[in-house]
């Protein structure tokens, strides 16, 4: 039991877990400068890449939230996920073999240069702009589930406020990413991806082992049980699960937020090629599949050892994992669980720190568009840093403030709607060769969410039934796009 673990031993381990990401981060970080934070001199090695990917991908969020909607009977109930991971595969195939070709071929630092070149400056703003919101909240968000759960279950018992649980995670991620950047964040974010799923994987076999029974007899245990469903036909469109909407959504999620995202990457751009960037993508897809089957299967065990148990299952499911990580297992899985939480929680955090300030330097200060004093770039770039870390502790405590779930949920749909207009500005430009009237570009790229935002709130009614669900960002990306259509004017043939 988690009792059974002092403040100290805890507070211990947490503390070495950090020392030893601080020393990464020293070595990484040695003689580094701009080109080294945001592209890594283009050297990092692309299976360090791949692994460390894996983290970002899944974030604190996922760490306890999939394997909680397991048992929830509502959206991604059972194994459904799968059908979105599905998706993701060909996604993420999308990405390797268009996108990042792309990407390299101009040579790109921030991916929205792309927009600059093909549409002017306000579609590149515009679409910088939409990155450092949604980055910004999304990451805000992130940190304040997982920081939530660690101060309810570890640091508020012993007498720690929230206010400093938050402010402590923040400084230690500027400690490890301030000098060195996206050279450091490829070491530290394959540390954590480690440590993420070795802790799931601990807590499998312990579960396995508390339920007397061995691994292959834990998996028959899972797929004879309620929860092992993966495909879902017969709901119909106004199924949340149902496997077409899942699998499109899969695939456009993929794309949108690791393709046009810059946290994403920034990471696959500093490999040294696009050979070596492509084997990255294919290797992180194959490895996160098998890290979702993972988490997943947690999910399935943790609802059947509950109900083996009597345990009554928490009203946000999100508290099922650490419920019973820290109050049901042996304090080994507890230490474990706190290792892989925290370093679910930074290997996303500290990459979305990083890239929000790459975005900023290269997108708004125009870092390498123009002779620059470098010592000049590097206290700007340090200041920016610096500004992105405070801004992070003041949404969290605004968000621990408002202490409304509902609200906190909007707040993540909001946040994700702001992919919409990238979806839509990035087709557009790789689509078609017209051009924009530029000033007309803000005004489409507001417009679409709103109007997106609008017929979401209203599908059920206008539409039989039928919910957007994930498909929300389809719609939003289509509105951009037809937008632009009506805004522009046949242009020369242009070749990306």
């Amino acid at each position: 039991m988690i009792q059974q673990l002092t403040p100290f031993v805890i507070l211990s381990i947490i503390a070495i877990y950090f020392l030893l990401l601080i020393t990464v981060s020293y070595f990484t970080g040695k003689d580094a400068d701009n080109e080294s934070f945001f592209l890594a001199g283009r050297k990092s090695p692309w299976y360090l890449v791949a692994i460390g990917m894996i983290g970002a991908s899944l974030s604190g969020v996922t760490f306890i939230s999939i394997p909680g909607v397991v048992g929830s009977g509502k959206l991604n109930m059972s194994f459904s996920y799968m059908q979105v991971v599905l998706g993701y595969i060909m996604g993420y195939l999308f990405i390797a073999n268009v996108l990042m070709p792309l990407y390299y071929r101009l040579n790109l630092t921030s991916i929205y240069e792309f927009l600059e070149q093909r549409l002017g400056k306000e579609a590149y703003k515009t679409g910088a702009a939409y990155f450092l919101l949604s980055r910004t909240v999304g990451a805000s968000l992130r940190l304040y589930l997982v920081a939530i759960v660690l101060y309810n279950f570890v640091l508020g018992p012993i007498g720690i406020p929230f206010w400093a649980t938050v402010l402590s995670a923040i400084i230690l991620i500027w400690i490890y990413t301030f000098r060195g950047g996206i050279k450091t964040i490829v070491w530290t974010d394959t540390l954590q991806t480690v440590s993420m799923l070795t802790a799931v994987i601990l807590t499998i076999i312990a579960i396995a082992h508390a339920l007397e029974t061995d691994i292959p007899g834990m998996i028959k245990i899972v797929r004879n049980s309620e929860y092992s469903q993966v495909f879902f036909f017969e709901g119909g469109w106004s199924d949340p699960n149902n496997f077409f909407k899942q699998f499109f959504s899969g695939a456009l999620i993929t794309i949108v937020m690791t393709g046009l995202d810059q946290d994403m990457m920034q990471k696959n751009l500093s490999c040294k090629n696009i050979g070596e960037a492509k084997k990255n993508m294919y290797t992180f897809t194959f490895v996160l599949v098998i890290a979702k089957v993972l988490f997943l299967t947690l999910g399935a065990l943790l609802y059947i050892y509950s109900a083996k148990l009597g345990l009554e299952i928490p009203t946000q499911t999100d508290q099922l994992y650490p419920m019973i990580a820290l109050n049901h297992l042996s304090p080994v899985i507890g230490i474990v669980f706190v290792i892989g939480l925290i370093a679910a929680a930074y290997s996303s955090a500290d990459s979305a720190l990083t890239s929000l300030t790459t975005s900023f330097c290269v997108d708004f200060l125009g870092f390498g568009k123009k002779q620059q004093d470098n010592k000049k770039m590097m206290r700007q770039r340090m200041m920016v840093h610096i500004s992105f870390s405070i801004l992070l502790f003041i949404i969290i405590m605004l968000v621990n403030t408002l202490n409304n779930d509902a609200i906190i949920s909007q707040l993540f749909v909001a946040a994700g709607y702001t992919y919409g207009p990238l979806l839509g500005l990035f087709t557009f430009g790789m689509a078609t060769s017209r051009t924009v009237r530029r000033q007309w570009v803000v005004l489409v790229c507001v417009a679409a969410p709103v109007v997106s935002y609008l017929l979401n709130a209203n599908s059920e009614t206008l539409f039989s039934g039928f919910q957007f669900g994930f498909l929300i960002i389809a719609l939003n990306g289509l509105l951009t796009f037809l937008g632009l259509m009506a805004i522009s004017k046949p242009g020369e043939s242009v070749v990306i």
